[in-house]
């Protein structure tokens, strides 16, 4: 994992503490700790104005290796040309003989049963929000976080 000189990074020593995640939403920063030591940190892209993440007290609830979304993705037409690139499910439907791909979640940590949850995914601009609700980090802090949380991990979220 990264050394310490790098915003992200993961030095947990095998402690069996059991693991805990503090999402910090004011500077975009996911905490890791065991017992009361700090294992690691990673940056973050949380939800933008108009799709919060939310506040509170979760678990980890579900983990899936390659996960797509099945509210927000691509919408193609029946000769497989793109119709609509930033689609949600919600609000466009597709068209006849078309289909709907979602977008890809790798690593996805369920943390409510209406969507939300921590996956690898783009961080355009980091220190500033830029998700659909969800927590992304990059791929190697996701997939290290995903070897190292078992269901039931907590994760606090706060502003």
């Amino acid at each position: 994992m990264k050394q310490r000189s790098h915003y992200s990074y993961w030095s947990d020593r095998g402690s069996n503490a059991p693991l805990r995640i503090t999402i910090k939403l004011s500077d975009q920063t996911a905490y890791f700790y065991r017992g009361g030591e700090k294992v690691g940190q990673s940056r973050v892209a949380t939800g933008k104005q108009g799709h919060s993440t939310p506040l509170g007290s979760f678990t980890i609830s579900e983990k899936v290796v390659d996960k797509r979304s099945t509210l927000y993705g691509r919408i193609y037409d029946a000769k497989g040309y793109l119709k609509i690139a930033d689609a949600d499910t919600r609000r466009h439907t597709v068209p006849e003989g078309g289909k709907f791909v979602g977008c890809p979640m790798p690593y996805w940590m369920r943390l409510t049963g209406s969507g939300i949850g921590m996956h690898v995914g783009p961080i355009p601009n980091p220190g500033a929000p830029a998700s659909h609700g969800c927590i992304r980090m990059p791929r190697e802090m996701a997939q290290s976080l995903f070897d190292k949380a078992p269901v039931g991990t907590k994760v606090t979220i706060v502003h």
